[in-house]
């Protein structure tokens, strides 16, 4: 078995797959990247048993077989060549010769066999989502996502398909962040729960791609098919929370701000904010919005005042300075809008501006309690 590959090209498409692989594996051979070898085709996958990404490469070849070869080992050499044919040729002893311009490495391997076996999905349902809506609507909601082992089903995003649109969200129980899209539509109702740790990896690939996502799945397993790469991953198990009854309807009191004004106030009084609470107070009367903090062990205290659109009641209310600087971080319009009742019910955090047709996004934010 033998091929020559690109140096830089081989280097690209193994550092999107390293992502998949874990730091301490249970099972040793989870340490190697799979290659397999069909001709002028390579395919290359790594897996922790839970996702599994595979990438297919055009290579020169005429062999077949498939070997496991050491990531670390092989990403680490690859960084220090510069851009040239490399070949790769299988020995009898158990190594994998790669010969370059200047010398030729050995690396041990194992088997190719030895490695899991990828799930295939027995009767999915199909949903086609462009990269760019998926890129955004991950990265719009993954923030928010729990890191709570005991509620693992608040620890991935949630994903709902129907005819009439798309919705992705994400919470932790103190913020939620629901992405809407009616300009692409799935064919039939579906909806599961997606890990955290294959999005981040799909995160990262997708923003500069501009073809269709091919998203198949069932009721355990979901694949993302696109460009040259297909990402399987075991889907969360269990119920997702009933998000719409968290959101408060009836919300009287609006305020219309500049983003990055507000961020900047928001940033600069938190740290004089309370280390464990990190709580800020916003006071809101007419059209002058004061935004103060005080951490009373050490005597700190900033207060600032900024003016505002303001339509409704006077109102006091408390919220967790690193909530809303996530939150509206993540946000990309001008001016948004924050929309609340009560000051023990959940703000809703909106963009009034800078979004695409047929695009929704509606981030909520728990108060916290005002020690007056």
């Amino acid at each position: 078995m033998k091929f020559i590959v690109s140096s830089s090209y081989l280097l690209k498409q193994l550092q999107v797959l390293g992502s998949v692989i874990n730091s301490n594996n249970t099972l040793p051979i989870l340490d190697n990247f799979l290659f397999e070898l069909n001709n002028n085709e390579l395919t290359v996958s790594a897996s922790d048993l839970e996702t599994t990404m595979s990438a297919t490469l055009s290579i020169d070849s005429t062999s077949k077989g498939s070997v496991a070869v050491p990531a670390k080992l092989l990403l680490e050499i690859l960084k220090t060549f510069p851009e040239q044919p490399l070949t790769f040729t299988v020995e009898d002893n158990n190594t994998v010769e790669i010969s370059s311009n200047s010398g030729k490495y050995a690396l041990a391997y194992a088997a190719g066999e030895e490695f899991p076996k990828a799930v295939s999905l027995e009767d999915p349902s199909v949903t086609l989502v462009p990269a760019e809506v998926l890129a955004t609507a991950v990265s719009k909601t993954i923030f928010a996502a729990g890191n709570d082992d005991l509620r693992p089903v608040m620890s991935g995003v949630f994903f709902q398909f129907s005819p009439e649109g798309l919705i992705f969200v994400a919470t932790d129980a103190h913020k939620l962040v629901k992405y809407a899209r009616t300009d692409v539509k799935a064919s039939q109702v579906a909806d599961f729960i997606m890990p955290k740790k294959p999005l981040n990896i799909l995160k990262s690939i997708l923003g500069s791609s501009d073809a269709e996502v091919k998203i198949e799945y069932n009721d355990s397993n979901a694949t993302f098919s696109f460009d040259n790469y297909i990402l399987m991953c075991r889907l969360i198990d269990g119920k997702y929370p009933n998000y719409e009854a968290v959101i408060p309807k009836e919300n009287p009191n609006k305020l219309m701000i500049d983003r990055s004004l507000f961020l900047s106030s928001v940033r600069r009084v938190a740290i004089f904010s309370n280390k464990t609470t990190h709580q800020i107070r916003l006071k809101i009367a007419g059209a002058e919005l004061n935004v103060s903090a005080e951490d009373i062990d050490y005597s700190n205290k900033a207060e600032e005042r900024l003016t505002c659109d303001y339509q409704g009641d006077d109102l006091q209310i408390g919220f967790n300075s690193r909530f809303l600087t996530e939150m509206l971080t993540n946000l990309q319009s001008d001016m948004i809008m924050l929309e609340m009742s009560l000051p023990n019910r959940a703000g809703i955090l909106t963009p009034v501006d800078g979004l695409e047709e047929g695009e929704t996004v509606t981030m909520l934010v728990m108060p916290v309690m005002l020690n007056s």
